[in-house]
């Protein structure tokens, strides 16, 4: 293999593919842990309170669930985005890939929401820390020609995760006597964080930045996210990022529990089959939000998706109900709406942050938003108890997040200036 020029050796074909396949599955099974608990909940909820359930309370605790993942998926985000700036792409995916998996499997065996509680919250680091060096590595290990289909590879690959989730639960219908086993499925990945850590190739322009090695020694110095050449960089990328994570577990998640509420006592698996028609659109989704990127440009197509993911959103909720023949299509197409974010996110965040922090920043950017989201389902969660347990105004409401991109894209960055 060749220089290219600014002293980085390109992967081989093959060590690209590696690279892509293996941040591809690491947010395939991110997917399946961020899937999990909105399908499981209720069940789970339920076998662990006894006689003590009640809808308010299942609603309640499926918010703290998600806000326990979500405070840890924020931490871990920034936490292993700079790992993986320090130490190695690489051994940032491997690590977080371990982190998801041994705190799922260890959620088989709990006998306390408190437990398992906590549980998210570890799983939660995990699943932060993925997105960041997975994004990363595969930005700085592709030719640019390729970025666009690449990137919505890997933005669908979360939704790929949730839809082998929905078939799960849809053939083997997860009931408040039969729910264990879905977690330690969840913690077979750990087999692909020991092949990450052992095999996996390093991006070539992080090793190049650190000198060919990965001691603290040979560093480049790292300019500051918030210092005075990134602070608007950062504090846009972080508004811009944050609006569709807030809207999704704040908003559109409720649909799972929703359907559940509705058809679980006369199907248990409709809440599954719920959950693969979101995911499916979504998959799609995913990965046209990449290509809407560069056809519309970025402000216009992100501007369309806020509007879009609003309207999408209030229908859902408003124009049909669980067990109505329209309701799986506008689940679905919320789905496909929604999930356009996070195919944009993968093209804009690498682009915006200069190699030396580029996995600290995407990092810091695509999970600061989960602080709030954290904070934002649990006033969801109050709101549901007040409201007393009216799914439809609780989604209606917290829709309106996904309207504040229209205003959160005028504050756009620019690209860094280097190249990958």
């Amino acid at each position: 293999m060749s220089d290219d020029g600014r002293g980085t050796v390109p992967l081989s074909p093959r060590g690209r593919v590696a690279v892509l396949a293996a941040a591809f599955l690491g947010l395939v099974f991110d997917g399946f842990e961020l899937g999990l608990m909105p399908v499981a909940s209720l069940s789970v909820t339920k076998s662990l309170m006894g006689e003590a359930f009640t809808p308010a309370a299942g609603g309640d605790w499926f918010a703290r669930y998600t806000a326990a993942l979500m405070l840890g998926a924020a931490i871990g985000g920034v936490v292993l985005g700079r790992f993986g700036d320090r130490f190695g792409r690489s051994r940032g995916l491997g690590v977080s890939i371990l982190l998801y998996s041994l705190g799922a499997a260890a959620g088989g065996f709990v006998t306390s929401q408190e437990q398992l509680l906590l549980l998210r919250l570890f799983v939660g680091l995990g699943v932060g820390g993925v997105w960041p060096n997975g994004i990363a590595i595969v930005a700085e290990s592709w030719p640019a020609a390729s970025k666009a289909t690449v990137s919505g590879v890997m933005a669908a690959g979360i939704n790929v995760g949730i839809i082998i989730l929905s078939q799960c639960g849809r053939i083997w219908p997860i009931t408040p006597d039969s729910w264990r086993w879905l977690f330690q499925i969840a913690g077979l990945p750990a087999l692909l964080g020991l092949t990450v850590l052992a095999a996996l190739p390093e991006s070539p322009q992080w090793l190049a930045r650190r000198g060919g090695g990965v001691t603290e020694g040979n560093a480049t110095p790292s300019p500051s996210l918030f210092g005075r050449q990134l602070r608007r960089t950062t504090l846009a990328a972080i508004l811009i990022a944050s609006i569709p994570m807030v809207g999704a577990w704040s908003a559109s998640k409720w649909m799972i529990p929703w359907a559940d509420a509705v058809a679980g006592p006369t199907d248990p698996a409709y809440k599954a089959v719920t959950q693969g028609w979101w995911a499916a659109g979504s998959l799609v989704g995913s990965f046209v939000g990449a290509l809407l990127a560069g056809w519309l440009g970025r402000r216009t197509s992100y501007l369309l998706i806020s509007v879009g993911a609003t309207a999408a959103t209030l229908a859902m909720f408003n124009l049909t109900a669980p067990l109505e023949l329209g309701f799986h299509p506008l689940v679905c197409l919320q789905g496909f709406v929604s999930t356009l974010f996070f195919g944009w996110l993968a093209v804009y965040l690498p682009s915006v942050f200069p190699v030396e922090v580029r996995a600290t920043g995407s990092g810091l950017a695509y999970n600061a938003g989960r602080f709030v989201t954290a904070a934002g389902v649990l006033a969801a969660g109050t709101l549901f108890t007040m409201l007393g347990g009216d799914y439809v105004r609780v989604g209606s409401l917290c829709s309106l997040v996904y309207a504040g991109g229209m205003i959160a894209i005028w504050l756009e960055a620019t690209p860094a200036r280097e190249k990958t």
